[in-house]
């Protein structure tokens, strides 16, 4: 099947978004993206590796690292900055931008989930511009969703 995330244009060149619709019920989607174990399955960046400590399940205020890798291996402690049961989760990291989860039901069994990247906050847009960060980042967003959809659809 050939699954497709909508770019969402969001008039910020410093903020990227897409959109998708998965067959599932929202509170399943949600409590996926609140387990950091899950966020290399789903990962189209394929950068997320793996958890080294994080809780079962995140909310607002918990702190997780992981194991990253874009090109040299690293490692990144996240902070949940907003988190709404259901709807909103988002975290960022030493570097200030935001991953940011959106869900919204659409019937019991139909869920849209957006996801945003907003690097507004970052005092590091030199390093975001160098390492072209805001273009590789949109289509990272895009194959994310997808990997989303596939996981609760393709089982």
């Amino acid at each position: 099947m050939d699954y497709r995330a909508e770019i969402i244009e969001t008039g910020d060149p410093r903020k990227k978004s897409a959109s998708i619709i998965i067959n599932a019920p929202a509170a399943i989607i949600f409590n996926l993206l609140a387990d950091p174990a899950m966020h290399s399955r789903i990962d189209g960046s394929k950068s997320v590796q793996s958890v080294i400590k994080a809780p079962t399940r995140l909310t607002l205020g918990a702190k997780f690292s992981m194991n990253m890798k874009i090109g040299v291996r690293y490692r990144i402690t996240n902070r949940v900055i907003e988190f709404e049961e259901g709807k909103l989760i988002a975290w960022r990291h030493l570097g200030r931008w935001v991953w940011r989860y959106e869900i919204k039901e659409i019937t019991p069994n139909q869920t849209v989930v957006v996801e945003s990247f907003d690097g507004n906050s970052s005092p590091f847009q030199w390093w975001l511009r160098m390492r072209k960060a805001y273009p590789f980042v949109q289509i990272a967003i895009a194959k994310s969703l997808v990997r989303l959809k596939k996981y609760f659809e393709e089982q």
